[in-house]
């Protein structure tokens, strides 16, 4: 999980991406790449492409990814500075990147390196693209993060697939089916409500891209008042150029005008009474959940509602492991309540299974499972269940077609 980076005969990018641990990992070292194809705006899938500019490649994206990940890059050079990682990239990198970037819309066919390419929506977050690309007769379909279903932010991927040779597919949900969003949707929000009933505190937290809004559409839609603190409200104005990414803009709009948009300052203020705050980041490994949570770890009333996958490595995963998590040099026991509400925006297993499904009857012939926890498991599944030929490659790995 994380850090993905997919090179095609050492001319052709997918994705170079930075897993977000404490120091932060990157991919392998020593790719030359002619072209960079970004899936989305997520620093796992864009966080390190400011890193290649020596190389002056052709890079490609949607529109909202682009801006995106130039936000993204920001971030992480600031982190970086603060906390003194290694610094991947300088601003000027990053500037280079926004001038190189060139922005495609869904279903618009483009040229580059001797491929040709074509984004498809895939339902992820907004901007979020499926990847096709096609060289000498043969062709490769890329998932990047895909989810088929729709949410309140996003309609779901396109799933009028294209005819591909190869897959290359995501496996973050391989075995685990999502609970239906409807009864997830009415648990989180008696949760809430029953929190705050208590005299407590609900703290929301939320990855910036995605999650963060549509947090902020569900409690605008059950009539619950937010605040919101963190990147997800640049993240927002973002999105804001580029409706056409998003299922209902009218609607993103009044759910943040409606809130509350929190500045640092005023984050004492706040915490002392009964409230709900929505904030970055959903991991728990900075941002402004960490004052937050410093705030009420030991006060039982109050509840951290965690809304999406953690990584291992993470604060979030340790939490729900250990119940602690660790800021600075201070570890921190965890003796208020929480609870995990997984609203994912990646397909779970059994939208997994249709989609390889779909591919195999239209002739796909080899499956590529990557960026999950049981690859080889799902690799398994589809030589079983289909007969069709899958691999599921470690890092480093190559594979020959």
């Amino acid at each position: 999980m994380g850090r993905s980076a997919i090179l095609v005969n050492e001319e052709l990018l997918l994705d170079y991406g930075i897993k977000p641990t404490d120091p932060p990992t990157y991919p392998s070292n020593g790719l030359r790449p002619k072209t960079v194809i970004i899936s989305h705006g997520h620093l796992d899938h864009c966080g390190l492409a400011p890193n290649l500019m020596d190389l002056e490649p052709e890079i490609y994206c949607t529109d909202v990814t682009a801006r995106l990940s130039a936000l993204l890059a920001r971030d992480t050079l600031k982190i970086a500075g603060k906390r003194g990682h290694v610094i991947p990239y300088y601003t000027d990198e990053i500037q280079e990147f926004e001038r190189k970037v060139r922005t495609v819309d869904y279903r618009q066919e483009f040229k580059t390196s001797g491929y040709s390419a074509c984004f498809y929506d895939a339902g992820h977050i907004p901007g979020s693209s499926s990847i096709l690309i096609e060289k000498d007769k043969q062709s490769l379909f890329y998932t990047g993060d895909i989810n088929t279903q729709q949410t309140e932010l996003q309609n779901g991927a396109d799933t009028e697939y294209p005819i591909s040779d190869t897959l290359l597919i995501e496996s973050t949900y391989f075995g685990r089916n999502h609970t239906p969003r409807k009864v997830l949707e009415e648990r989180f929000i008696e949760s809430i409500r029953e929190t705050i009933d208590n005299g407590g505190k609900a703290i929301i937290p939320a990855f910036s891209i995605g999650r963060t809004q549509e947090m902020m559409l569900i409690l605008k839609k059950h009539g619950l008042h937010a605040y919101v603190d963190g990147m997800g409200v640049d993240v927002f104005d973002l999105i804001k150029k580029s409706p056409e990414y998003v299922r209902d803009m009218d609607k993103l709009e009044k759910a943040f005008t409606s809130a509350s948009i929190v500045k640092p300052k005023e984050r004492e203020a706040i915490i002392k009474e009964p409230c709900v705050i929505v904030t970055s980041a959903g991991m728990l490994n900075g941002g402004p959940v960490l004052y937050y949570i410093r705030e009420i770890y030991d006060d039982a009333k109050s509840k951290l509602h965690l809304t999406g996958y953690q990584a291992e490595d993470t604060n979030g995963r340790m939490a729900l492991e250990s119940g602690h998590i660790v800021d600075g040099r201070d570890t921190i026991r965890l003796n208020c309540r929480l609870e995990l509400y997984d609203f994912s925006a990646h397909c779970g297993d059994k939208e997994l299974k249709e989609v390889v499904k779909n591919f195999a009857d239209n002739g796909t012939e080899t499956v590529i499972v990557v960026h999950g926890e049981n690859t080889r498991g799902f690799a398994e599944w589809i030589k079983e269940e289909l007969g069709v030929v899958a691999k599921a490659p470690a890092n480093g790995d190559t594979v020959y077609l």
